[in-house]
């Protein structure tokens, strides 16, 4: 039982801070993303049985953080539409109501985004739906860092035509 408890501490001081950032990149808010953290290493702790190593204990993690999101969000009955996560993820790290305000530019966003190939458009919905890079690449067979790139560039493009259009400002 003692090395059980050692292992826990170990992951829990390992991936703690890890978590905290991949859940503040989903909430925007750290209050909520400590909450979670929380959350996340409970059910962890509940569950460090069922893990089978076939993903990393980092990858494994996120998942829990991201069901946990997901279960926050339908606990808080937020009504968070695809057109909204998408300018959001693109474009601003601000509130609801900015991406409401928006909804014009998360159409736009929309629209190019359906313009990109089928493996780039999935790799950057699965990001703005909270999938690491690890889970992209192996989805796709590529390196993570690939599936970092293709996002990086697919964003770059998309807020570069909106400038371009006179949707954004520098």
């Amino acid at each position: 039982m003692k090395g059980g408890v050692m292992l826990i501490k170990k992951i829990y001081e390992e991936y703690k801070q890890d978590v905290f950032v991949y859940l503040v990149s989903l909430t925007n808010d750290t209050s909520i993303s400590e909450d979670l953290v929380s959350e996340t290493f409970l059910s962890a702790i509940k569950s460090i049985h069922k893990f089978k190593g076939e993903s990393s204990i980092k990858t494994w993690l996120f998942s829990i953080a991201r069901n946990k999101w997901y279960e926050y969000l339908r606990k808080e009955k937020f009504t968070t539409s695809l057109d909204d996560l998408v300018y959001h993820y693109i474009v601003s790290e601000s509130d609801l109501e900015e991406k409401a305000i928006h909804k014009d530019i998360s159409n736009k966003i929309v629209y190019l985004l359906h313009q990109e190939s089928v493996r780039t458009k999935d790799i950057v919905l699965m990001r703005i739906e909270g999938y690491s890079y690890l889970e992209i690449s192996q989805k796709h067979g590529i390196t993570e860092s690939s599936a970092r790139v293709i996002d990086y560039r697919a964003k770059k493009k998309i807020k570069n035509i909106l400038i371009k259009e006179g949707c954004l400002h520098e």
